[in-house]
């Protein structure tokens, strides 16, 4: 009886000993949204930085600007995260372009998540850490959520190089 009266008091300190992580797993910091470019890219001003930084929302890629569903994509992260909003960014990486590859989060959504489960963007395979993203994408899919609606759609990256062989 007596250690089970003294188990839950250990795992509480077990548990305090552990801070929860940020589903990125890196140090999470409060910035400001500047601007969003199109589904899968915004600037965002963080403390300590004099200038804005390009992110870039890693493991989904979202349809460019002249695709089909490339404007309404890009109008939905703004919905998700408004200019002057708080965006919690979680740095993974920089990709070639320089550009901050992280998990973001505006309000209480997890906005990676969100463009995909909202049909607004693709899990981008060659980079997905979580899974959860392809199943967010298969549902979107079956429920012909976003771009899933319309005929045929195009993978961004199939897209991209297409234009760079003409």
């Amino acid at each position: 009886m007596r250690i089970l009266l003294a188990l839950p008091p250990l795992l509480a300190l077990l548990g305090a000993a552990s801070p929860p992580q940020h589903p990125a797993g890196r140090n999470p910091q409060q910035c400001t949204v500047d601007s969003v470019n199109d589904g899968d890219s915004m600037r965002v001003r963080c403390p300590g930085q004099k200038t804005s930084q390009r992110v870039r929302l890693h493991q989904i890629d979202a349809p460019e600007l002249d695709q089909p569903y490339g404007r309404q994509a890009r109008d939905l992260l703004r919905k998700f995260c408004p200019e002057g909003s708080v965006a919690t960014i979680a740095k993974y990486d920089t990709d070639q372009y320089g550009r901050m590859l992280a998990e973001v989060s505006c309000g209480s959504k997890n906005v990676n998540e969100e463009m995909v489960a909202s049909g607004a963007a693709w899990a981008y395979k060659p980079h997905v850490i979580n899974r959860a993203l392809f199943t967010l994408e298969h549902e979107a899919r079956r429920e012909n959520k976003g771009l899933w609606a319309g005929q045929n759609p195009q993978a961004p990256w199939e897209w991209r190089r297409k234009q760079r062989s003409r």
